[in-house]
């Protein structure tokens, strides 16, 4: 069997959507990102370069695979993802969040609250709340499909307007596309 050569390179490309353009970054075909234009881009690639030890390069060709299903999900025809994705916490309830928002359908939304019973942690809504905002793979692990218990949006790395863009879509809407 094949030794495997750990990755020394994140490479990174951008891909076009309708919400702005999207850092996306593998290590080798896992994604470790993908992050909104009003995250600054620059320091996004900076915490990959500490978080991971390794440096990051842009590569469009990078992205292929991940490009085409992000294409099809803005263009109505996907409902979820099947790319590879490296999830690289060391926190228990973190990932737990992040493999539990992949549950919640498209098109469909719990609150935080709803998410922590899921969970078994009734009362951790807060904590819900902050694994969501850490989640380093938005749209891939929908945690824009988690709102508050008002019903309202609440915050999302896209911003607002991008979380109630991708809400509409998955509801079968045709939103416009939000200004930046």
């Amino acid at each position: 069997m094949p030794e495997t050569i750990p990755a020394t390179t994140i490479r990174y490309a951008f891909v076009p959507s309708p919400i702005g353009p999207l850092l996306v970054a593998p290590i080798d075909q896992d994604i470790v990102q993908v992050a909104f234009k009003n995250q600054n881009f620059e320091r996004v690639l900076e915490q990959l370069r500490t978080r991971f030890g390794l440096s990051v390069e842009y590569d469009d060709d990078a992205l292929a695979f991940a490009a085409e299903q992000l294409n099809e999900y803005f263009a109505g025809t996907r409902q979820s993802f099947d790319v590879p994705i490296h999830r690289n916490t060391t926190d228990r309830f973190m990932t737990r969040v992040q493999q539990h928002l992949v549950t919640i359908a498209c098109g469909q939304t719990r609150t935080y609250g709803q998410l922590a019973t899921e969970l078994k942690k009734p009362g951790a809504a807060r904590a819900v709340g902050s694994a969501c905002a850490r989640n380093p793979l938005p749209l891939l692990q929908p945690c824009h499909r988690v709102v508050r218990s008002d019903g309202t949006l609440g915050e999302f790395n896209g911003t607002p307007r991008a979380k109630h863009y991708v809400l509409a879509l998955e509801a079968g809407e045709n939103p416009e596309p939000p200004t930046p």
